[in-house]
């Protein structure tokens, strides 16, 4: 005898309330550590970023000059006339480099006078070992491609964009796991796990399309931002349920 669909019980859903103390404290330290990781990945975006346009802070402008490039200086001209100066050991490596930008940046005066320079104080950062996003000194091609002017290379573009791709959908997917635990109202979360994900596809378009128009550095910064504050959010109120949340009547 069939069950009428009005007297079957209604499917249940896990939520926060559902899960033991130790998986809370499981979920819990993965969020706080991954969010503790966007910020400091925020800190070495800024330094990545600052200084292009050889002011000191991060601007609209590095953005531009990054993906882009700029029309009077080259990245690496910018970067040792602004906030790389610093890396510097000796004040007159500066001009050294400058020299050899002036001069072409051929090999065989980056091989005799530049290589030293930034095998010593630049490489220990600029490496893709070390960091994939930042521009590659350890040799002749990738000091060759900033000591130009132009912006970010687009085969440099694909690799930072596929990693950046598979590194932090695999993110998002955990913590909007997490989320979705959350005793909220359904429309809101499934709009909630979206956004981040759309934020991210838009931010590594813009890249591409920054390259050819500069001014869409703009979508560069907003859709990064949307990111991380929709990412932040969902941390937020996974973390505040599962400690703090008086539970009321389950959501789907």
């Amino acid at each position: 005898m069939a069950i009428s669909s009005k007297n079957k019980i209604p499917e249940r859903y896990t939520r926060f309330k559902d899960i033991s103390v130790s998986e809370r404290i499981l979920n819990t330290v993965f969020l706080l550590t991954i969010g503790l990781g966007y910020i400091v990945a925020l800190i070495n975006l800024y330094y990545t970023h600052q200084g292009h346009d050889g002011k000191p802070g991060l601007s609209i402008e590095d953005v531009m000059i990054n993906y882009h490039g700029s029309g009077t200086q080259t990245r690496l001209g910018s970067a040792i006339n602004g906030a790389m100066e610093p890396n510097l050991k000796y004040k007159s490596d500066k001009d050294v480099i400058l020299r050899w930008i002036h001069n072409g940046a051929d090999e065989p005066e980056y091989l005799e006078k530049v290589a030293p320079i930034l095998n010593r104080d630049c490489i220990i950062c600029h490496s893709p070992a070390i960091n994939p996003s930042l521009p590659d000194l350890t040799n002749y091609t990738g000091a060759s491609e900033v000591a130009h002017k132009g912006g970010v290379t687009l085969p440099t573009l694909i690799r930072v964009s596929h990693i950046h791709l598979f590194g932090i959908a695999f993110i998002l997917f955990f913590i909007g796991k997490i989320f979705l635990l959350c005793d909220i109202n359904i429309h809101f979360k499934r709009i909630a796990v979206v956004i981040p994900f759309a934020a991210m596809l838009l931010d590594v378009l813009s890249w591409f399309i920054t390259k050819s128009i500069p001014t869409f550095a703009y979508v560069v910064v907003f859709s990064g931002t949307l990111m991380g504050v929709s990412m932040g959010l969902q941390i937020v109120l996974s973390v505040y349920q599962m400690w703090f949340y008086k539970r009321g009547q389950d959501q789907i």
